[in-house]
């Protein structure tokens, strides 16, 4: 009898080495690197000049890892997801419960206490991802067990941590914003994190069976379901899977300056929305995600020292770069194709 996983797509390492989007990223990216070095040794009083300086800075390199960090992520997160058919847009208020709870928990146990030999600041990194997972697990089963709009739950997660994580340090702190803890995790850790996370979950949904369970979920249940694997564990795993990563990644915001600013958007300031952008224009790779991630995150560090410079760059316009540029990718260069089941409920046949 014919194994009806046999139709699911299953990438290979070609994906990973000829992908459209991954060669714009890397060819688009060293490219401009390249003539930014070339003009601003050529020219250094030039404003080339400063912003190749600020470009190969080591802070710069600091700003960027950190800023990095929960898009990519948050980014894994998504494709974990949605490739097992569930659309999750609400990775910003996952981002934001995260970065919260973690720092609230941290400060609970106090800098400089610990519990079982484990110190605060990573405490409150563990209970940072306990709460992603959990509000990510509220969303799973009101998707995929009472099948609700997933665009619409997606929001409500959003909305719900964007008005309760500021609401919350108001009760317990006075103000939006929390006071600083006074320790802070260093960015070389995350940056460790994101590489490490980006080759498992390369690995997790290319050469495991709990991968091709997963795209044969989000390609065609009915296969899935046919050969006795569970649809809903199958994508209710894949929503868990976002929580946790999108935990790593609001909690590594927050624990690498130590407080939590609830003002305007929050400090996680759309990169929720930023990470959907990145693993759209990764075409679902997560080695796609890490360079767009990287990408996006080095555009707004830059813009943060060109304003310390005293260049007027309105950050509102280095926001919108991001959406322009996977627009104008994915219209020139190629097109994302979104899991065949995406979105769709799937009512089992047993």
């Amino acid at each position: 009898m014919r194994n009806p996983l046999a139709d699911v797509p299953i990438p290979v390492l070609d994906d990973l080495i000829e992908s459209d989007h991954l060669r714009s990223i890397v060819v688009g990216t060293v490219g401009t690197l390249g003539l930014l070095a070339v003009l601003g040794s050529s020219f250094p009083d030039s404003v080339a000049g400063d912003i190749a300086g600020i470009v190969f800075s080591t802070s710069t390199a600091a700003s960027t890892a950190r800023l990095a960090a929960p898009i990519v992520l948050a980014g894994l997160g998504g494709i974990f997801a949605e490739k097992s058919g569930v659309i999750n847009i609400g990775l910003e208020g996952l981002l934001i419960i995260s970065a919260f709870v973690s720092v609230y928990v941290a400060s609970v146990v106090g800098i400089g206490n610990a519990i079982l030999g484990v110190p605060a600041i990573w405490v409150g990194f563990l209970a940072g991802i306990v709460a992603s997972t959990a509000l990510a697990g509220v969303f799973g089963v009101v998707c995929i067990e009472f099948k609700a709009d997933q665009i619409i739950a997606g929001l409500a997660v959003w909305l719900i941590a964007l008005g309760l994580a500021p609401f919350m340090s108001t009760v317990f702190y006075g103000g939006v914003n929390t006071p600083n803890l006074g320790a802070r995790v260093g960015w070389r850790y995350f940056a460790v994190m994101v590489v490490v996370a980006t080759i498992v979950s390369w690995w997790a949904l290319n050469r495991t069976a709990f991968g091709k369970h997963l795209r044969a979920a989000g390609e065609n249940p009915r296969a899935l379901d046919t050969v006795g694997v569970s649809v809903s564990r199958v994508r209710h795993t894949g929503v868990l899977l976002s929580g946790v990563l999108s935990g790593v990644g609001g909690s590594a915001l927050a624990l690498s300056i130590g407080q939590f600013v609830g003002s305007g958007e929050t400090m996680v300031q759309g990169k929720g929305f930023i990470a959907i952008v990145a693993y759209l224009f990764g075409n679902y790779n997560p080695v796609g995600t890490l360079g767009a991630g990287i990408l996006f995150a080095g555009l707004d560090a830059t813009q943060i020292r060109l304003q310390q410079l005293g260049y007027a760059v309105p950050d509102t316009l280095v926001q919108t770069i991001p959406y322009v540029v996977v627009i104008l990718v994915l219209a020139l260069v190629g097109r994302t194709r979104l899991p065949a089941a995406a979105g769709d409920h799937y009512e089992t046949e047993e």
